[in-house]
């Protein structure tokens, strides 16, 4: 079985957009605010993984990852001194969110964190804030990638992954 992967190399050359690779997801609110922190986390990886449309390969499975930050009362806080709200901060390669895909993680992560908070007016008190690496801003695997060494490790992985399909059907 061949796995075709479409537009993946149009779409993530420094000739179009710089790549796009890896998502980090911060999530922070008021202890408290959310009943499964595990299931909000793994939920808004795979969110803005799929919204990104990088492979679904291990390199990118494994390295998309949403952490909690879980805030002691008093420790948050808008200028009228209110304490309900939740910032989400996304960190993405340079490039990697066109607009469309912009406003797509925005809207889908705000409808995440007010189910996952029960509470629907969370969507007016939810914050996400859009922010890039630079190029060669990306340390993985003990090394700080371009976005063209991350591509062309993708690119490896989904050769070798192919290919060991490839072996597995024709030993049946």
């Amino acid at each position: 079985m061949t796995t075709v992967i479409p537009y993946y190399d149009d779409c993530h050359s420094n000739s179009n957009r710089e790549g796009k690779l890896m998502p980090m997801i911060d999530i922070y609110a008021k202890a408290g605010t959310f009943a499964d922190t595990k299931k909000l986390v793994t939920d808004a990886a795979a969110t803005v993984k799929n919204v990104e449309g990088v492979p679904d390969i291990p390199m990118f499975r494994k390295n998309t990852a949403g952490f909690v930050h879980e805030l002691p009362a008093g420790s948050l806080s808008n200028v009228d001194g209110d304490e309900n709200y939740v910032r989400v901060q996304v960190l993405t390669n340079k490039g990697a969110l066109d607009r469309e895909k912009q406003l797509a993680v925005v809207e889908q992560l705000t409808k995440l964190v007010t189910a996952a908070a029960g509470d629907d007016s969370l969507k007016g008190r939810t914050w996400v804030l859009l922010t890039e690496a630079e190029e060669g801003g990306w340390g993985l695997w003990g090394h700080a990638h371009t976005n063209e060494e991350l591509v062309a490790a993708a690119r490896a992985e989904m050769a070798k992954l192919d290919a060991e399909t490839t072996k597995e059907e024709n030993e049946i």
